[in-house]
């Protein structure tokens, strides 16, 4: 069915407030399982806020590659990728204290942020390489899988046996301590609650990709621009509700957590777009806005990095340095796909 403008912008802001919505829900919900399962706030903000707040980004993408649309596919999963990485900016704006990498170091937040580009740098390899495809599948698409479980492996040994540790100080902030230990019972409901919750945002997802779709038709914009701000940002929202919400509850370590666990999880949004794409390899049927957009997010993620080595206690309106540049990098990003691409 053709959706008009009218119904496809008011498909795409009533599916957006679902995943609002669902998202402050989770956050409890993940705060929970982190301090009654010991896993930790890094580690829970890595898997599970980081898997389930991804679905409406891996329904979208889906969905779109599906249908033929390998622009919008990918530039959704990069684009939020990038949109998620400015989330932790406004994250860390809203924390007084200290710069939010200061406060919240962690071995194994830091670990995936280099597994973030190591995931990223794998896309750019294919576009570059010769389009061979097994079954419309490029050979790079299960070595993306590969290496995010080894990474996410790697991720979990880094907290179970830390080599080294980043300094403690007066603005460290110590929220990882252990809550009691949670019921089988509890940890069931827990774990349906989680389920749910990942359902209804996936389906929200879908109508974001419908809508957005829709839009890009109706008002006559590229599917790059559309992909890497619109759906990009939209189907993040509960990665930005819930890491506020997080800061807010003290968590800083979930909170960070669940932006570069996402983000590894969300590069695998590519791996699901060239099994659902089949014309051949999605990685070849892009252009040059998406390629783009992945190196925007890589500089954005080194930026971080820098910011979490340094560890800068306060800073221009009292944020790290790694914040204001993040935040003109992605500003600078989205005026180049909107206006350049």
């Amino acid at each position: 069915m053709a959706l008009s403008t009218e119904l496809a912008a008011a498909l795409f802001a009533g599916c957006g407030l679902i995943i609002l919505v669902a998202g402050v829900r989770l956050t409890r919900t993940a705060d929970e399982i982190a301090k009654g399962t010991r896993l930790g706030g890094a580690l829970t903000g890595a898997v599970i806020m980081g898997a389930v707040t991804s679905l409406s980004g891996i329904a979208t993408s889906i969905a779109a590659a599906w249908q033929g649309h390998a622009e919008l596919a990918l530039s959704n999963a990069f684009g939020g990728i990038a949109a998620q990485t400015a989330f932790l900016c406004i994250a860390d704006i809203t924390y007084r204290r200290a710069n939010l990498e200061h406060a919240a170091p962690s071995l194994t937040n830091l670990f995936n942020g280099v597994l973030l580009m190591t995931l990223l740098s794998l896309p750019l390899i294919a576009a570059v390489l010769p389009p061979v495809s097994y079954f419309a599948i490029h050979p790079v698409t299960p070595l993306i899988l590969i290496v995010y479980g080894f990474g996410l492996r790697l991720a979990g040994k880094t907290y179970r046996q830390p080599m080294w540790g980043p300094a403690q100080t007066g603005a460290t902030a110590r929220e990882d301590e252990d809550g009691p230990r949670l019921t089988r019972g509890r940890l069931v409901r827990l774990s349906a609650t989680v389920l749910g919750l990942g359902s209804v945002v996936a389906a929200a997802g879908y109508g974001i990709a419908e809508s957005g779709i829709a839009l890009s038709e109706r008002l006559e914009l590229s599917e790059g621009f559309v992909g890497a701000s619109l759906t990009a940002v939209t189907t993040s929202l509960p990665e930005l509700v819930t890491t506020i919400a997080a800061v807010r509850r003290g968590a800083l370590s979930l909170a960070v957590g669940g932006i570069l666990g996402g983000n590894t999880f969300d590069v695998l949004f590519a791996v699901f777009s060239d099994v659902a794409y089949r014309e051949g390899s999605i990685y070849h049927a892009i252009g040059p806005s998406q390629i783009f957009t992945i190196l925007i997010t890589i500089l954005m993620v080194s930026i971080l990095l820098m910011g979490f080595l340094l560890r800068e206690r306060h800073g221009f309106g009292n944020i790290g340095f790694e914040s204001t540049l993040m935040l003109l990098v992605y500003a600078f990003g989205l005026a180049m796909i909107g206006f350049v691409f």
